[in-house]
């Protein structure tokens, strides 16, 4: 559920329930919650016994969702983290889907927390924090590296993304100059399996405040714990304003670096 300043968004108005959608429901109520900027959905799927699920499902050709890879990546996780638990993974002409265990907690950017930043902030800092401690590098089977980024950042500029299609903080710089700069990233301060998109919405918190669960983990990989942090932060200012920042870092116990905040948010935008 990426915050980047995009289109992702709760659906409104009249939506197309994918017919595979329907089939899992198999008679539960269909709720839609999420639709990211690529037109992934995200449906919440409520039975008669009070169980939910969730589904995703993303339209066939979308090469930058993985839900194949995000079911692994799931899988390996939960033996040391708060990840929702999966049930069934498929695929067929229309698109792929993903079904998950519904786990407790609301995602931080219900409105709850928009009105409460400070408490959502320090949640999102302490599970980030929880999520780099517990998951084991040396036992980690996927990847996040700068050099495997770089690879789908070129992807995308020979496709003819460019300033036009990044974050306004960006904007600025021409195509070559950003490119440049991200062939010349920071040292390594420490490695460990990143959430990969470590975005406001993709944290769940308790009603309390406390640290629920971590949702979307399509990315999960190995890189340096700033390629979350960056981002983390920067989404922040996204959903709830700026000056929340440091209530993250303190939370998680690290000082802001601006050398590996402004490569990572970079490294983010454009790959």
């Amino acid at each position: 559920m990426s915050s980047r300043p995009a289109n992702s968004e709760v659906p409104t108005g009249t939506l197309r329930v994918p017919g595979i959608v329907t089939a899992l429901a198999g008679g539960a109520a269909i709720t839609p919650v999420w639709r990211n900027e690529l037109g992934g959905l995200t449906f919440r799927l409520d039975d008669a016994t009070g169980g939910s699920r969730y589904v995703k499902w993303i339209a066939a050709g979308t090469p930058e969702i993985d839900l194949p890879g995000e079911a692994e990546r799931l899988a390996w996780a939960q033996q040391w983290a708060r990840v929702p638990p999966v049930l069934d993974q498929g695929a067929n002409a229309e698109g792929t889907w993903l079904v998950t265990a519904a786990v407790p907690g609301r995602p931080a950017v219900d409105s709850r927390w928009k009105a409460e930043p400070a408490p959502a902030a320090a949640a999102i800092g302490r599970g980030l924090r929880l999520l780099h401690d517990a998951l084991p590098v040396d036992r980690c089977p996927f990847d996040w590296s700068i050099e495997r980024r770089l690879l789908r950042a070129d992807e995308r500029i020979a496709d003819g993304e460019g300033p036009a299609d990044w974050a306004p903080e960006h904007r600025h710089l021409q195509l070559t100059e950003a490119r440049a700069l991200l062939d010349n990233p920071p040292a390594i301060d420490r490695l460990v399996v990143c959430h990969g998109d470590a975005c406001t919405p993709n944290t769940l918190l308790h009603d309390d405040g406390t640290f629920a669960a971590h949702v979307d983990l399509g990315s999960l990989g190995v890189a340096d714990r700033w390629a979350d942090l960056a981002v983390a932060t920067w989404s922040l200012e996204w959903d709830y304003g700026p000056g929340s920042d440091g209530v993250l870092y303190d939370a998680y116990g690290v000082d802001p670096d601006p050398e590996r905040i402004t490569y990572y948010r970079l490294l983010y935008d454009l790959a």
